[in-house]
């Protein structure tokens, strides 16, 4: 609650009329089917939910969700990190019934409100945000600072917005050079992402995991939607780690659905998905299986801290994790 979900949630929506619905614990216990259980019974309109969440609710099934009655809920919204497209097209086909638009929005804390948000009146494309909130002169820049279309770039924002922070406490300069040392009058959010011919713009993860591999960038998630995309794996992060050749080779840290049980053929199918999808490049040289990746309570796994485990350093801050215990499974690669 102390960021800014809490005030989206209560101020705009007792502002609109509606009522909040909140319940402690966790979304799949003491079953599987508990949220849907919640949206029935307090006969919800509008289903808050994270990617992260709906692939771990894909696990149990559609049935978990189909056994109660959901004829109120019109919409989900969803916010936290990018989509993959097989648990996207789950939630919107297999539980929405093709029928309740997915409104996919991304802002930030700092930001004070929403810089991405899907419109309905716009359209949907699978996983997209759609295209920039109001007032918001948002823009996808090259490493050089040119607008670009069709291709990975940096988020960015021109100018101001009202509720973007100011500073940070006691520190002006690390503020400055977070946010506005890279292009003039520039805000850099720290996100990659791409606007397609149609205008709609999706986002590929943060700049700061950004693996480049002989030369050639991309981010994370377009690897960890290869690997998604098989019922057997229910989470996947994918980091970057020193090669003497290419600079940088991939390693894929990957978390199997319940009851299933990975072997080195599984692994095999998911690195000729991944080739297939994204080039013989982007083969990944590591594939690891644990039992959990350590993720914030927002649900964002954290591949920074999975990296520094991986080669061997310290992982720094991980107080922000709710699963620290996830940390045991991650081995230093040799």
């Amino acid at each position: 609650m102390g960021w800014i979900m809490g005030p989206w949630i209560i101020i705009a929506g007792l502002a609109n009329g509606s009522t909040l619905a909140t319940y402690d614990g966790a979304p799949d216990y003491p079953g599987p089917d508990r949220i849907w259980q919640v949206a029935s019974e307090l006969e919800l309109t509008f289903l808050g939910v994270s990617p992260t969440l709906v692939r771990a609710l894909r696990v149990h099934g559609a049935e978990q969700a189909q056994r109660h009655d959901l004829s109120r809920l019109r919409t989900f919204g969803s916010t936290g990190e990018p989509w993959n497209p097989e648990p996207w097209w789950w939630l919107f086909r297999e539980v929405g019934g093709e029928s309740r638009p997915i409104i996919n929005i991304s802002g930030g804390t700092e930001i004070g409100a929403v810089l991405l948000s899907v419109n309905v009146h716009q359209g949907m494309k699978p996983t997209s945000l759609g295209g920039p909130s109001l007032g918001v002169d948002a823009d996808v820049y090259d490493k050089d600072g040119n607008p670009v279309r069709g291709q990975v770039g940096e988020l960015v924002v021109r100018g101001s917005w009202p509720g973007r922070t100011r500073g940070f406490w006691n520190e002006p300069d690390r503020y400055l050079a977070t946010y506005w040392g890279r292009f003039d009058d520039t805000w850099v959010h720290g996100d990659w992402a791409s606007i397609d011919d149609d205008g709609f713009w999706f986002l590929h993860g943060r700049s700061d995991d950004t693996l480049n591999i002989a030369g050639k960038r991309i981010g994370p998630a377009e690897v960890e939607s290869a690997a998604v995309a098989f019922p057997e794996v229910a989470m996947a992060a994918a980091i970057g780690i020193p090669d003497e050749i290419k600079g940088e080779v991939i390693a894929l840290y990957l978390v199997s659905t319940e009851g299933v049980t990975p072997d080195d053929a599984l692994s095999a199918k998911i690195e000729r998905a991944v080739v297939e999808n994204l080039g013989k490049s982007f083969r990944p040289q590591v594939i690891r299986w644990v039992h959990d990746l350590p993720r914030t309570r927002s649900a964002k796994i954290m591949r920074r801290v999975i990296k520094a485990m991986a080669l061997g350093e310290e992982p720094g801050d991980v107080s922000s994790l709710e699963n620290p215990e996830s940390l045991g499974g991650i081995e230093r690669l040799a």
